[in-house]
């Protein structure tokens, strides 16, 4: 598998990905244009904040499963249009979360400071300190917009030098504000009456695009000072060049635009241009909020391990699945359960499935289970041949198939803690049973196969036997593997009474080494052997 990287993640990370078999390429310095007519024969996407995954790329893809940003913010990413295409969509939220924080301090500081005009003065032959007069931070009001992850870093850090800190944000409980001791503001009308710098931490979504501009602005005590580390849009850029010149803002700190330059031409090839450049008393850095070695090294790890466990099959927590309830390390071991039944249906049997059921017994039967019945749909689909299938387009490629599916939760899971049972009608109008259970550590166990009783760890490579229930059989088996050089490393048997003559049981065959097609016909042919299937959950 392919993976396209448009933008620098730590090189120790390109050669791991490149370790684990996939075939990597840096393709740094490119224009969208150019990247969006490269993305052919690529599985996966790894960007940071400049390449736009958008219609026309993902158009141009024809094999694209995943793309990961390597950052926070997804606003370079059309997450509905990864939907539609069937790709999933990354990101590392926690991965640079206290650079971004410690940035939007460090302009806070250079703002009521006048830092970076005194370093200027200082570097052009000007040591006139009585020029650059600041203000101190002690004792005065930042009014911080968004207290998230990063909103929090900041309110802490601010706290920390002395300021009062007031918030603004609806979406946060009281008891968040409380815990870290910021006074909640019902409006944003009301912190901006209060303050003397404004610090911006909200994602970029219609209600906070040009959430600051001329109006709010004015609401302000004259002289308050701006840090926008966030994400560009959040001021309306020409109002707050208007309220710099007009000294209604004494100083802004910005570390985004609306509309973002190359960040990788050099100086004589920028053509790049924004009225707050010439704004006076307005400082901008490149959007430096996650280039710290540590935030770099962060970024580079997560999404190199993300991209390529979703490339593996594995369950990641993608931007566009449903939202995963609880512990995810409590969960997955259910959702492998569940792709590996899902897996078994088509490896065992060939008439279509219609329908299937879902029942959760137990103590999962208090927890949403959705993640887990994804996990079981892209079983079946894998076990039909539909190599393409993900958690993102997997309820999609199930209603393709006509395929009704339904769940259920019950309390009791008879002598289990917790119980998945998977009911299939197929088109012979037989209606099939699987049953599994997940014992510690995180070991996946099938309890019940089309009503024969089990109790087997499902390993890679299965022989499921359907035998006559009589004395000689497991030794005719054992010897045809034996003789094969097959070394089987657990075996399982199980019986039904079926109330007539003649009785059949169940073997599970757990086996070491690969079981071709003649092996297969050697065990068919031994006496008393009925069917064998060959289970394949790699």
């Amino acid at each position: 598998m392919k993976i396209l990287i448009t933008e620098s993640i730590a090189e120790e990370f390109v050669t791991d990905l490149r370790n684990q078999g996939f075939e990597v390429e840096e393709y740094l310095g490119h224009t969208q244009e150019e990247i969006e007519g490269h993305i052919k024969g690529c599985d996966a996407l790894i960007v940071r904040s400049a390449t736009k995954v958008n219609e026309e790329l993902l158009n141009n893809a024809d094999c694209l499963k995943v793309v990961g940003r390597a950052g926070t913010g997804i606003d370079n990413i059309n997450v509905p249009a990864c939907t539609e295409h069937g790709v999933i969509a990354l990101n590392t939220p926690t991965a640079n979360n206290m650079a971004a924080g410690e940035l939007a301090v460090a302009h806070a500081f250079a703002i009521f400071r006048n830092l970076c005009d005194a370093n200027n003065g200082v570097h052009t032959g000007d040591f006139r300190r009585g020029n650059w007069i600041g203000v101190e931070l002690e004792g005065k009001t930042a009014g911080v917009i968004g207290l998230g992850r990063i909103g929090s870093i900041v309110s802490r850090k601010l706290k920390g030098i002395g300021m009062n800190v007031v918030a603004y944000d609806p979406y946060v409980p009281s008891e968040k504000f409380e815990k870290l001791g910021v006074t909640r503001c019902e409006t944003l009308d009301d912190l901006l009456k209060v303050v003397d710098l404004i610090t911006m931490h909200t994602p970029k979504t219609k209600e906070t695009y040009n959430m600051i501009a001329k109006e709010q602005l004015y609401k302000c005590k004259r002289g308050v000072r701006i840090v926008n580390a966030a994400r560009g849009g959040l001021v309306n850029e020409q109002d707050l060049a208007d309220a710099l010149a007009e000294g209604q803002v004494a100083a802004a700190a910005i570390d985004v635009f609306d509309v973002e330059p190359s960040y990788n031409k050099k100086p004589g090839e920028q053509e790049f241009d924004n009225v707050l450049i010439h704004a006076p008393h307005c400082y901008i850095t490149p959007h430096l909020g996650a280039s710290t070695v540590e935030a770099t090294y962060n970024v580079g790890s997560q999404v190199a391990d993300l991209v390529a466990r979703a490339l593996k099959g594995e369950m990641v927590a993608a931007l566009n699945m449903p939202a995963i309830e609880g512990d995810i390390n409590a969960i997955r071991p259910y959702c492998n359960l569940a792709e590996k039944m899902g897996k078994m249906y088509y490896q065992t049997e060939k008439s279509p499935v219609k329908r299937m059921e879902i029942c959760y017994a137990g103590g999962i039967a208090n927890q949403n289970m959705e993640i887990v019945t994804m996990s079981l749909l892209v079983g079946i689909l894998k076990g039909m041949g539909v190599d393409s299938v993900s958690y993102v387009n997997v309820k999609e490629c199930v209603e393709e198939f006509g395929i009704k599916v339904s769940e259920k939760y019950e309390q009791d899971a008879k002598k289990y803690s917790n119980l998945v049972t998977v009911t299939f009608h197929n088109d012979d109008g037989k209606d099939l049973v699987l049953a599994g259970t997940v014992f510690e550590p995180d070991t996946e166990v099938l309890v019940s196969f089309y009503g024969y009783e089990m109790n087997c760890i499902l390993s890679n490579t299965v022989l499921a036997i359907k035998n006559d229930d009589v004395p000689g059989v497991i030794g005719r088996i054992a010897t045809t593997l034996g003789r094969r050089n097959i070394n089987i490393s657990s075996l399982h048997w199980g019986r039904k009474d079926t109330g007539k003559a003649t009785a059949y049981a169940q073997a599970f065959v757990a086996v070491e080494q690969p079981v071709t097609d003649k092996i297969i016909k050697e065990i068919e042919a031994c006496e008393g052997v009925r069917k064998v299937s060959l289970i394949d959950f790699t």
